[in-house]
């Protein structure tokens, strides 16, 4: 892996595909700057070493050039977060833009317009590529979050760059906390998966099968494998068409001698709402009109035991409706878990849409061992894929 460290930015203009895809509201405000944090030690580093910045990233999903959608509309947090000035120039290619970067001074910072305005970079095109290679003279990726796309900037690019190609700090980072789960890391390992669907976790499972000890099933999933065990889970989500699938997982499982925790109880309720009648439920004897919306207290007291005792940890979905506050306990129990856990030494990633989202609801970002910023692209890591944007720097 060829990381930023021990290179030497003096003096040279730095491409730099950073991730500033971040929600902004209908006043044109950011209101998570998370990705732009993110960013800011591998931007630091090359502005530390008398090196500028072109920074280069998409905004949204934009069908033409689109007002709403112009990184013009960050360049005030991004100034924020950096510490530097920083310029904006309303395009991404061409010969004005070339000129612009051309005579970025040492230190300095420029973000271009958003990379999406030209269909070019979804489509991976390799002139528009080269187009975007003139604009400094090497080449960084911190762009965790779009790592798995073939576009233009992300995986196209770098082959104008044959020996000027580095991984940021951030990728890097990303890329190390994945290989210590799935890798590297110290045993006992745990995986914890929560969320609706067993459909949408088979590949992850699947591959983690030869690299984990121990799996906790929570959230909607658990329904599906106590259906098919025979339990009655009343109106719970469930994927039928799955059943014989989580038999077959218990069995394959159990050959691997990995120990698979379900839940022994259940918080249900009556409809699927904050303000529902609730009570506690043994997990395979929900009545007919009530649906399991989170992890019961003895199911918590099991998961705190096996949390306590891994040495590695990995969290991705949560284990009740999170978003409803009152069946928000068993996630949020499961967040103190896990920051204990990792106070003591152990090394927990939390990654995937939801669980990030509760890690910030819920106040555990300063108390886990690293939080992933890109959903898609961790997916597909824990899914065994072989990223392009990651390829593309090895090669």
């Amino acid at each position: 892996m060829r990381t930023i460290a021990n290179q030497d930015f003096s003096n040279r203009r730095a491409v730099v595909r950073v991730d500033f895809n971040v929600p902004i509201d209908d006043n044109l405000q950011v209101t998570d700057a998370t990705r732009i944090k993110a960013a800011k030690e591998t931007i630091d580093y090359i502005l530390n070493q008398g090196g500028s910045c072109v920074l280069l990233s998409h905004l949204g999903r934009p069908k033409g050039k689109d007002s709403k959608l112009s990184l013009i509309n960050i360049v005030s947090k991004a100034e924020e977060i950096i510490g530097v000035p920083v310029s904006f120039f309303g395009d991404c290619v061409g010969p004005n833009a070339e000129v612009a970067t051309a005579s970025l001074a040492p230190g300095s910072v420029m973000l271009m317009e958003n990379l999406r305005f030209y269909p070019e970079e979804i489509a991976g095109d390799l002139d528009f590529a080269k187009r975007l290679s003139k604009l400094g003279d090497c080449y960084v990726n911190d762009a965790f979050g779009t790592a798995h796309r073939a576009h233009a900037s992300t995986t196209i690019m770098a082959r104008f760059f044959q020996k000027d190609k580095f991984f940021g700090r951030l990728l890097e980072k990303e890329v190390n906390a994945i290989e210590k789960v799935m890798k590297t890391g110290e045993k006992p390992v745990l995986a914890i998966l929560g969320g609706a669907k067993v459909s949408s976790k088979i590949t992850i499972i699947e591959n983690m099968l030869d690299k984990i000890d121990h799996l906790i099933i929570g959230g909607g999933m658990v329904y599906t494998f106590v259906k098919a065990q025979g339990g009655s889970v009343g109106k719970s989500i469930c994927e039928e068409n799955y059943c014989d699938y989580a038999l077959q997982l218990l069995e394959k499982t159990k050959a691997k001698g990995i120990q698979v925790h379900l839940p022994v109880d259940v918080i249900i309720a009556n409809e699927f709402s904050n303000d529902a009648q609730q009570k506690i439920c043994k997990v395979g004897e929900i009545p007919d009109d009530w649906q399991g919306l989170d992890a019961g207290p003895e199911t918590l007291k099991n998961i705190e035991s096996l949390v306590m005792q891994s040495r590695t940890l990995l969290w991705n979905g949560p284990l009740g409706v999170f978003e409803f506050e009152n069946f928000a306990g068993g996630t949020i129990k499961l967040g103190e878990f896990i920051a204990k856990s990792t106070a003591a030494g152990a090394f927990s990633l939390v990654g995937g849409g939801d669980s990030v989202s509760a890690v910030k609801q819920f106040g555990f970002e300063e108390k886990m061992s690293y939080i992933s910023t890109g959903g898609g692209a961790m997916l597909e890591s824990l899914e065994g894929k072989t990223l392009p944007g990651i390829a593309a720097l090895m090669e």
